[in-house]
C-alpha cells in the first residue's frame, strides 16, 4: 500500500499557516526519484511571524504558562509527545524511509530513540525544580548566595537530513524542558516528520508559540532565523561551512551558538582482534544510515600485520549487505538523500582514483538497481594523507583505508584531521584501548565498537567539528542561563562609608 505524504503548512503560533510568499518545495523519494509531495517554503517574512509568536508565548501570563512554570508542568507535555511518537511509530518510520532513504528498520529504531529523548528530558525538567536556589558557599557569613537556572529565551534550532526527527528531538526536547520557546528549521531535504512533530505538539495541547516549525531553504529561512535579533540562541547541526556562516552572523549580536559540525573520524584496528567482529564494526561505523553520519568512522587504520586478511573480510561483509528499497525487509543500505548528494559521493570516489588510490570494492551504482540514488559501499585503499578522500567528509558510504605499524603511528594518523567528532579503537588489549582513547583528539570515543549513542551521554566535538554538547544533562544546560543571587543577611550596616547621621 502506497504511503502518502501529509500536506502541511508552516506551524506558527500553534496553527498551520501558509507561507507569506505561498512557495512550496517538492519532496522527492530518493528510492524512486519521483516527486511524492511538497513542503512549505518559509522566508524571512515567516521567520518574523514565528519569532514574534515565540516571544509572546514566553511572556504570556507573565511567563507562568511556560517560561517560569514548574519543570513538572513542562514534563507532562514532553511525556505526552513521547507517547504520541510511540503511538505513531510505524507511520513515522515509513515517512522517514521514503523522505530520506533510511532503511525502515533503522527509521523504526530512530523513533524509539525520539520517544526516549522526550521522556528523558521530561525527567530532567522535573529535576530542575529541586535544583533551583542551589546554595553557593561564600567565605563571608554576612552574605548568603544561591543560583537560579533560567531558560535562555527564544532559540533557533537548525537540523540536518540524516536523522530527520531524531536530530529535532535532540534539540527540541531539552529546549522545551528548559522553558525556552523554539523555532525549528529542519533541512529542506527531509522535513516531513518534523511537520508531523508539529501536529503531535498540536494534538497534545502544547501552548501556542512554544514550538514553531519552519520548513524551507537555508538561505531563505535558516539564515534570517540565525541572524534575527530576537532569537537568543542558535543550535545548529550540519556542515562546517554553514556553521561558520551562522557563527559569523551570531557574532554580530554576541549570540550564543552550539555547533555540531562535520567529521572525518578514524577507526583504529589492532592485530589482536577477532577479524569478523572487527570487520562488522568497521563497516557499521561507516555504512550505517547509508554512510550519511557526521560521526562516521570513515578512515580505517588497520595494523599492517592483518591488513590484507582484514580487507578481504571487509569485502566479504560488504557483499552481504542488502542494498534495496528501504521499505524492503532486511534492507541495510538505502539510497543517499538526493541527486546532488549522489553525484557528490561518486565524485569523491572518482577523484580518489584519479589521485592514485585503489577502489577495492564498490563506489558505483548497484547493478540490480536502475533507479534511485544508490551507491554500493566503497572500500578505498592505497590512500595517502594528502588525498581529498583522507581529508574531507564525504557523507556517503565510502571507507578509506591506511595501514600502520605501531601504536604511536596509529594515534598520529588518527589525529591527522581538522575535525574531532568521533574516534574508535578495536583491540583485545584494554589497557591499550584506554591509552589510545585518551590520546584521540575527539569529543566521542568508542572502544571495541563504533557509533552507539545514548541520550544520557554527552555528544559533540572539538576542532572544526564544533563546540558545545547535546544530550545528557549537558544538552539541557545549553538552553539554560545561570543567575547568581546574593543577599546581605547581617543586621549591621555595611559600614564602608561614614554615616551622615554620625557626623
Amino acid at each position: 500500500m502506497a504511503i502518502s505524504i501529509p500536506t502541511r503548512q508552516l506551524f506558527i503560533d500553534g496553527e498551520w499557516r501558509e507561507p507569506v510568499l505561498k512557495k512550496r518545495i517538492p519532496v522527492i523519494n530518493p528510492t524512486t526519484e519521483e516527486t511524492i509531495g511538497s513542503i512549505p517554503a518559509a522566508t524571512a517574512e515567516d521567520v518574523e511571524l514565528a519569532v514574534d509568536a515565540a516571544r509572546k508565548a514566553l511572556a504570556r501570563n507573565k511567563g507562568k504558562d511556560w517560561r517560569s512554570a514548574s519543570g513538572a508542568v513542562r514534563a507532562k507535555y514532553l511525556r505526552a509527545i513521547a507517547a504520541k511518537i510511540t503511538e505513531r511509530k510505524s507511520e513515522l518510520a515509513k515517512l522517514e524511509a521514503i523522505d530520506c532513504g533510511k532503511p525502515l528498520e533503522e527509521a523504526a529504531w530512530d523513533m524509539d530513540d525520539v520517544a526516549g529523548c522526550f521522556d528523558y528530558y521530561a525527567d530532567l525538567a522535573e529535576g530542575l525544580d529541586a535544583k533551583q536556589k542551589a546554595p553557593v558557599d561564600v567565605p563571608m557569613d554576612t552574605f548568603k548566595s544561591y543560583v537560579l537556572k533560567e531558560p535562555i529565551g527564544v532559540v533557533g534550532l537548525i537540523t540536518p537530513w540524516n536523522y530527520p526527527l531524531l536530530m529535532c528531538a535532540w534539540k527540541v526536547a531539552p529546549a522545551l524542558a528548559a522553558g525556552c520557546a523554539a523555532i525549528l528549521k529542519p533541512s529542506e531535504l527531509a522535513s516531513v516528520t518534523s511537520l508531523e512533530l508539529a501536529e503531535i505538539c498540536k494534538d497534545v495541547g502544547l501552548p501556542s508559540g512554544i514550538l514553531n516549525v519552519l520548513t524551507g531553504y537555508g538561505p531563505e529561512a535558516g539564515a534570517p532565523l540565525a541572524s534575527h535579533p530576537h532569537v537568543d540562541k542558535v543550535a545548529f547541526t550540519g556542515s562546517s561551512a554553514t556553521g561558520s556562516k551562522i557563527m559569523a552572523s551570531a557574532a554580530q549580536l554576541v549570540k550564543p551558538v552550539t555547533m555540531e559540525l562535520g567529521g572525518k573520524s578514524p577507526i583504529v584496528v589492532f592485530d589482536d582482534v577477532d577479524l569478523d567482529k572487527a570487520a562488522e564494526w568497521a563497516i557499521f561505523g561507516c555504512f550505517w544510515t547509508n554512510g550519511q553520519i557526521c560521526s562516521a568512522t570513515s578512515r580505517l587504520l588497520v595494523h599492517e600485520n592483518i591488513a590484507d586478511e582484514f580487507l578481504d573480510k571487509i569485502v566479504q561483509w560488504c557483499k552481504n549487505i542488502k542494498i534495496s528499497d528501504p521499505l524492503e525487509e532486511g534492507c541495510r543500505l538505502g539510497p543517499v538523500v538526493s541527486a546532488g548528494q549522489y553525484e557528490k559521493v561518486l565524485k569523491f570516489v572518482s577523484t580518489a582514483e584519479q589521485e592514485g588510490a585503489k577502489i577495492l570494492y564498490g563506489g558505483v551504482r548497484p547493478k540490480h538497481l536502475k533507479k534511485g540514488y544508490f551507491v554500493e559501499p566503497a572500500i578505498i585503499t592505497n590512500v595517502t594523507t594528502s588525498m581529498q578522500i583522507w581529508k574531507e567528509e564525504v557523507f556517503g558510504p565510502v571507507l578509506c583505508v591506511k595501514t600502520f605499524s605501531s601504536e604511536d603511528e596509529a594515534i598520529e594518523l588518527a589525529n591527522d584531521t581538522i575535525y574531532g567528532l568521533g574516534a574508535a579503537v578495536i583491540s583485545n588489549d584494554l589497557e591499550r584501548c584506554d591509552r589510545v582513547a585518551k590520546a584521540f583528539q575527539a569529543g566521542i570515543v568508542w572502544i571495541n565498537c563504533s557509533q552507539p549513542c545514548f541520550t544520557q551521554a554527552p555528544w559533540g566535538g572539538i576542532k572544526r567539528s564544533g563546540f558545545g554538547r547535546e544530550l545528557g544533562e549537558w544538552g539541557l544546560d545549553t538552553y539554560l542561563t545561570v543567575k547568581q543571587v546574593t543577599q546581605y543577611i547581617s543586621d549591621e550596616p555595611w559600614g564602608w562609608y561614614k554615616s551622615p547621621s554620625k557626623l
